[in-house]
């Protein structure tokens, strides 16, 4: 069973090769998508873990190419920063399973052990986000991606500066 894990933090993606190999798995690692494109034409893995965010650029993009070249793999798009939207493109891109971070072993051992053909009825799996937290994650992908600029980031939210500081002052709420 081969399976190539895209990934750029280095850390998580060395622990996850290291776990899943002792789970029987032959692990590729790759960093970026060019990496993650050439890894997968050369190895024609079985599986693949995809991170949704690649630095600056989106895991999504790369779910169509991996998809024509690996037909039958079985694609599982990890994230950080779940929602539904991206939840929903993901399964119309050609994804299989779409998992949160940060992931059990359990978890993403059953997403993986899943047949290639699977429903997409599981699409967001065990842990269903509260519309709260959702909102919390999103707000956070939005001020990240402004670098912080909390009155950019309430213009392209549509909401009042003051009322998203009070939303960044509270603590996130639990899943």
């Amino acid at each position: 069973m081969k399976l190539l894990i895209i990934e750029d933090d280095i850390n998580l993606a060395s622990t996850l090769a290291r776990r899943l190999t002792k789970q029987g798995f032959i692990c590729e690692v790759a960093h970026n998508q060019s990496d993650a494109l050439l890894t997968a034409r050369k190895l024609l893995p079985d599986f693949v873990l995809l991170d949704m965010k690649l630095g600056d650029d989106n895991g999504l993009a790369l779910i169509k190419p991996l998809r024509s070249l690996l037909s039958q793999a079985h694609i599982v798009l990890l994230t950080g920063f779940a929602s539904i939207a991206t939840a929903v493109e993901a399964m119309r891109l050609g994804a299989n399973d779409y998992l949160t971070k940060p992931v059990d072993m359990a978890t993403l051992l059953k997403a993986l052990n899943t047949e290639p053909v699977a429903s997409a009825s599981n699409v967001i799996g065990d842990a269903v986000m509260s519309p709260e937290r959702l909102e919390w994650e999103h707000i956070q992908q939005v001020l990240h991606s402004n670098n912080g600029n909390v009155s950019v980031t309430a213009r392209q939210l549509n909401m009042h500066r003051r009322t998203l500081q009070r939303k960044l002052q509270k603590k996130p709420v639990q899943q």
